[in-house]
């Protein structure tokens, strides 16, 4: 594998233990050979960068370093990572792409040739781009990156007109979800969601058990009546509870529980999802995944809140117009106004199809 794919691999690894910084893969060659490789570790430990240069040791000197994302510059929790580049005798560095935080963009770059280190930059960029999309809205915008996922039938349904939707798509499908789980901070699932599902919500292993590291569990719940015994309580893992307006006794209750009660009601004391999401950028939280259910997306597909979306599609036939939608809310009257989704592409997971867009952010 070209070192820069293997990067590329190896920042993978990270996504979903560093934030907010971003996650990271490094390589160390030398002669054709790796020498050192890392990926960045939880915050406060090293850079991807520092932990491939550990490996390769006095080794590094001389070699080329591979990295998916410029080398930090400051200060931090950790020290810079080009002061360990320079040190090492490094004498060419790959970037795939530039850091855009104001306090690096570039400045990573001139200090290591002012060092004498040739520096190249773009190999692989689309996609090491793509995958710190999240780093860089958040840096932006101090908003996170939401995703949205659903699983639905050929013919557009999430379940059956009795509520039962386990299991529409294939373990495979399921597979990946569990994947998409590890590698986000926080999931997001409306009230109804909760009562009629009672979901877990959490990331699990190959073997089903509990990862160490668990998103945060956000429940859209406008009166806080989210039932104390729900199973995402018994399940590792923080969980906060988003409302608009809830009773002492309530919030107590849920406080007990374990939950951290958030109140942002809106104009019509609705969850006010734009200032969740203000609330949950603060934290330091970059990447979301919105799993449902239909009033919830359509609220955020209206509000332009989802920057990706990733639909399931099982190749089987369920019918009724009393089943539900993915997205229900109020229809548009013309289908000009219809959200469109941009750069799409397919995958296949066993039986299932996997279809991954882009809302378009222009209003029509």
């Amino acid at each position: 594998m070209e070192p820069m794919k293997r990067a590329t691999t190896l920042a993978r690894r990270a996504i979903g233990t560093t934030s907010p910084n971003p996650a990271v893969g490094a390589v160390v060659v030398s002669h054709g050979e790796i020498l050192g490789e890392g990926w960045t570790q939880p915050p406060g430990a090293s850079h991807a960068e520092r932990v491939a240069l550990e490996i390769a040791g006095p080794k590094a000197h001389g070699g080329i370093l591979y990295t998916t994302l410029e080398p930090c510059c400051i200060q931090g929790r950790t020290p810079p990572c080009t002061e360990s580049i320079i040190r090492s005798g490094i004498s060419r560095v790959q970037i795939s792409t530039i850091d855009p935080n104001p306090l690096v963009n570039g400045r990573g770059i001139l200090e290591l040739r002012a060092a004498g280190i040739q520096v190249d930059i773009g190999q692989n960029e689309f996609q090491n781009k793509e995958l710190l999309a999240p780093y860089f809205k958040w840096v932006a915008t101090n908003l996170p990156f939401v995703t949205a996922k659903y699983a639905m039938s050929l013919d557009g349904k999430i379940a059956t007109d009795r509520g039962e939707s386990r299991w529409i798509t294939g373990t495979m499908s399921r597979k990946f979800v569990h994947k998409l789980r590890k590698e986000t901070d926080a999931i997001i699932i409306g009230i109804g969601t909760a009562t009629q599902d009672n979901p877990r919500l959490t990331a699990r292993d190959a073997q089903g058990k509990p990862r160490i590291h668990q998103p945060l569990k956000v429940i859209i719940d406008s009166t806080g009546n989210l039932s104390p015994q729900s199973l995402l309580f018994q399940e590792p893992g923080n969980t906060l509870i988003a409302t608009a307006a809830i009773s002492n006794d309530r919030k107590s209750l849920l406080n007990n529980s374990g939950a951290e009660v958030l109140v942002i009601p809106d104009e019509k004391n609705w969850v006010n999802l734009g200032r969740l999401m203000g609330e949950l950028g603060k934290r330091g939280i970059i990447n979301v995944l919105v799993e449902g259910g239909g009033n919830l997306l359509a609220s955020m597909i209206q509000q332009q809140l989802i920057d990706k979306m990733l639909a399931f599609i099982a190749p089987i036939i369920i019918g009724g117009k009393n089943s539900p939608t993915p997205v229900e809310g109020h229809s548009v009257t013309k289908l000009i106004q219809a959200t469109k989704i941009e750069n799409t592409r397919t995958r296949k997971l066993g039986e299932d199809l996997l279809i991954i867009g882009y809302p378009s952010k222009e209003v029509s």
